[in-house]
């Protein structure tokens, strides 16, 4: 075996119901871990506060890229119909805004709905063809029925014995160092 073999990447702990996932995830956020997660079969209401995650900042980098686009689809519109290529069309003035209104709300919703989807993935670290939780077979129990949490060894309060020790200490069941 080589070295890099050896040394464990994260630890498996399984619990019985959702129930004791939600009060293990806050025990382990307590705890000061930083770099655990929460796997389980559909989503569990009040996890996110448990693990002590933040808000997403996605509606934020969604909010700037659709004000951008709104701002560049009306400057867009105002450059072709007023500097670029100016024609008088029943009268009405070079710069009429009104018009601009379908075009820029578009430009907006399009650009928008491709800044949600590049930020989340960007903000997931997708695509990500590899994870070390894929070669547990307790995988294959997140789809169905099982409750698991995963601790990384990368966490700064991580010690294999006393991790084992205190995740056995809260409930934790079939302990498995991958």
């Amino acid at each position: 075996m080589s070295e890099m073999q050896d040394k464990p990447e994260m630890i498996l702990v399984e619990f019985e119901n959702p129930a004791q996932l939600l009060d293990a995830a806050a025990k382990i956020r307590d705890a000061g871990y930083k770099k655990f997660d929460c796997h389980s079969p559909f989503p569990i209401h009040g996890m996110d506060d448990a693990m002590g995650m933040k808000r997403s900042p996605l509606g934020w980098i969604v909010g700037v890229v659709a004000f951008l686009a709104l701002f560049a689809g009306i400057v867009l519109e105002w450059w072709t119909s007023t500097v670029d290529y100016p024609i008088v069309i029943s009268g009405k003035p070079f710069f009429s805004y009104q018009a601009y209104g379908p075009v820029a709300f578009a430009i907006m919703v399009l650009s928008s709905a491709f800044a949600a989807l590049l930020g989340m993935m960007a903000l997931n670290k997708l695509p990500m063809l590899y994870h070390k939780l894929f070669d547990s077979d307790k995988v294959a129990k997140i789809t169905n029925d099982g409750f698991i949490v995963s601790v990384a060894t990368t966490d700064p309060e991580f010690d294999l014995n006393k991790t084992k020790t205190f995740l056995q200490s809260i409930g934790g069941q079939n302990l498995e160092v991958l």
